[in-house]
Order: structure tokens, then sequence, then C-alpha cells
């Protein structure tokens, strides 16, 4: 189960910079995780979760195996971009097959380096990408209308359903607003993903700021703040330029560079942990002494097709799961612990996974 996080942005924000800084850190990881560079613009991380590094300290396991997340480098935009302007359509196509987008916003100074609008407002930069978003949805969907609602005057039912779901979504467009602010019910979820609107897709704000500003963000970052606060949106601040110097550096020295800088840890670890929230995943865990791993989620996924993840015999045969909650395998010292104590639960077909679970799939062959 791949999810993928499109980076976004105009260009000169430092999009490509921290790009980079992704994939040169991965690369750098443990051999038990191989960085897997699938295009020149692809890359897959290791999500950092500190729980993992405990449950393999307490099962003593011999691997360490992150879950991961892509990160999708997607070539600059520009004004006009959905009229085909510069990249445009290369950035339309690449857009529509990520799950997420992270918008990278310029929130630093520097006469060096030449803003392609001629000013520096990070939250006129968001309008800038997300109107040439709902400019393409908008045309994407005017397309569509008339033909369906030509069949959808003949009874077709299909075509019926699909029109109504666009009619909820063409005003907000035209209002300015993005397809996901669109009131969808359960049964439209299905033709409302079938449209495959780029603004439907969930938004995490990435400001790029000075490295004196690395910790506590700056007066452009706080503009960005403020916009994700009343949108609901996750933003995320970040120093391209100390993210880039730290990915070229061993592991004792990156600790080193960080205290001095004041700095718990890197920028990336908070990056791509946002990126994973913003898909709304969750993580549960395989423990022994072979290897400790990380499998991803949806949230709200049951155990049969959690355990799918793992392999689709698993979901096939699946028989039940044994479930330890993290707090409980770790204060009670691993597997036996949890055990003796009571606080391994046999959890059936109809069990939401849940963030933390430790599990082991019981499943027939």
């Amino acid at each position: 189960m791949g999810f993928k996080c499109g980076i976004v942005g105009l260009p000169n924000v430092g999009k490509s910079t921290l790009f980079n800084a992704l994939t040169q850190t991965a690369a750098a990881e443990a051999a038990n995780y191989p960085f897997c560079t699938i295009e020149p613009n692809v890359g897959e991380v290791g999500v950092p979760d500190e729980r993992l590094e405990k449950l393999a300290a307490i099962a003593k396991s011999q691997a360490v195996i992150p879950t991961r997340l892509t990160f999708v480098d997607i070539a600059g935009l520009v004004r006009g971009a959905s009229q085909g302007e510069g990249l445009g359509n290369q950035f339309l196509s690449h857009i529509r097959e990520v799950d997420a987008i992270a918008y990278v916003l310029r929130c630093f100074e520097d006469g060096d380096i030449t803003h392609v609008e001629g000013r520096i407002d990070p939250v006129a930069d968001a309008d800038t990408v997300q109107t040439e978003l709902m400019l393409a949805d908008l045309d994407s969907l005017e397309r569509r209308r008339t033909p369906l609602e030509k069949k959808a005057k003949t009874g077709e039912k299909e075509a019926k359903a699909s029109l109504d779901v666009i009619d909820k979504v063409l005003p907000l467009l035209r209002d300015g607003k993005p397809a996901r602010q669109a009131d969808i019910s359960h049964d439209e979820r299905k033709i409302f993903d079938l449209l495959q609107l780029l603004t439907a897709k969930p938004v995490l704000y990435v400001c790029n700021v000075d490295e004196a500003s690395a910790g506590a963000g700056n007066a452009y970052s706080q503009m960005v703040a403020n916009r994700a606060k009343v949108e609901g949106a996750q933003h995320v601040t970040i120093s391209a330029k100390i993210e880039s110097e730290l990915s070229g550096l061993e592991p004792e020295e990156q600790e080193a560079y960080l205290q001095e800088l004041g700095l718990e840890e890197p920028g990336l670890n908070r990056l791509i942990r946002a990126g994973y929230r913003l898909l709304d995943l969750v993580t549960y865990f395989t423990v022994g002494p072979k290897e400790a791993r990380a499998w991803t989620i949806e949230d709200g996924t049951k155990a049969p097709r959690a355990a799918g993840v793992i392999h689709t015999d698993f979901e096939k045969g699946f028989i039940r799961a044994e479930t330890i909650a993290y707090d409980d395998y770790v204060s009670l010292g691993g597997e036996l612990g949890a055990k003796e104590a009571g606080k391994m639960r046999l959890e059936g077909k109809d069990y939401l996974v849940k963030d933390g679970d430790v599990m082991h799939f019981r499943f027939a062959n």
C-alpha cells in the first residue's frame, strides 16, 4: 500500500532543495532499509517513530524496518499552469497521481534569490498555486457536465448521480473555493473520488524559513499558520538550507549541529510526520526476534485488511489478530509480560486497528 505526497511550489521557494535533502537523508538510512529512487523526482523515506526503536529493544529484534512514505517533487508551477504555461500540463498530470499536496512557501528574504512574482508573500504564493488547481478542476468539470446532463435526462442513474456531485462542487470552484470543502455524503464519496479533482486533495503548508527562524518561525510563517488555522489545514516550519546541510553530515555531527542551532530534531522529521498525518494514516507494528516492523494503514482499517498489507493471504485466510496496545507492550516488558497480565486481546474481523497496536495475525492457509 503506497501513499504519495506531492511537493509543489513556485520557482525559487526551496522546493527542490527540500526534496534533495529528503532523498539524501533516506539514502543514508540504515542498510536494512534501502532507499528507493523510482524516478529522478520520486523517493521513499522512512517515517521517524521512536516507538519502533523501543519495541525493537524490548524484543531484541535483529532488524528495525520503519514504515515509509513516498514524496514526489512535482515540476515547478507558474501562473497560467492550468492553461499549459511553463510545465503546466506535466505539473497537472503528476499532481493527479498523489494522495496529498505539500505547498512549499517562501518565508525568507534573500536579495540574491529572485522571486518569480517580484515579492515575498507566502499567502499570495499559496493562492497562486491553489488558483491554478481550481481553474484546472473547473475546466475539467465544465467539460464533463454537458454530456452527463444529456445522459441524465434519458434516465441514466449513474449519470444523474455523477451530475449531482459535480453540481455540488462547481459553485465552490466558481466562488474561488477548493473542491475539498464540498459537502459530500458517504454514498457520494466514490463518485467524488473518481472525479480526480486536484483541489480535493488534503494540503500541508511547508514554511521554508531562514536559518535564524528555524526554531520559532517568523512573521511570514505566522501568516501561513493563520491561514492554515482558518482552513483547518496543517503547516510545518522548516529551513531547507539547514536540512540540506544536515543531510550531508554523519549522525553524531547532525546531533551536534542541531544542538548548536537550538533545535531538537531535523525539520524533515516533522515534515515527514506531518505528511503522514495529512493522509490520515496510522501505524501498527509486528515485533519479533528477527525484526521489528512498522506498517502503514488508513485510520479506520479493519483487522483483515490491515493483515493484507503484509500479505494478501493474511487477509483472505484471516482468523483473528493477537493484539497488544503499545503502552502495555512497553510497560509490561514485551509479549510475555502482556500475556501474563491479561493485556493480549484476541480481535476478530470487525476490529478497527488502532495506532500503535502490536499485532500477530492468525490465518488459514
